[in-house]
């Protein structure tokens, strides 16, 4: 998968990170996190998500290849992008949270959006 950022870790270590915090985000919804790395997180949760509205087997693979739980790819086909279907993209929110205490990194808030109340 694409990414611009190198977030201070060598290529292994951070695909490896960003494939978990993709992982965690689709199972719980949301995530606290520096802003860097959820601008990044947010590119990949929406393609995983554009390849559950899919629904292929090819489109599964694909996101069996990613995300690290068999069962959260579950929940991203048979929950999460359902509910995205009529929406062709932006269905993650970043909310800033200010400064971490210690090292002063902007912390940031990323989340699905949740589409139910909008739509009524």
């Amino acid at each position: 998968m694409p990414g611009t950022r190198k977030l201070g870790r060598p290529t292994a270590h951070r695909n490896a990170m960003l494939r978990g915090m993709v992982t965690y985000l689709i199972e719980n919804g949301s995530i606290e996190t520096t802003l860097t790395r959820a601008k990044e997180v947010r590119s990949l949760a929406e393609k995983m998500i554009t390849l559950g509205k899919k629904n292929t087997l090819a489109s599964r693979r694909a996101a069996l290849a990613y995300i690290t739980k068999e069962d959260v790819v579950k929940k991203l086909f048979d929950e999460v992008a359902p509910k995205y279907e009529a929406r062709s993209g932006g269905y993650t929110q970043i909310f800033k949270l200010g400064p971490r205490r210690g090292d002063a990194a902007e912390m940031a808030l990323i989340r699905l959006i949740d589409d139910a109340k909008k739509g009524e």
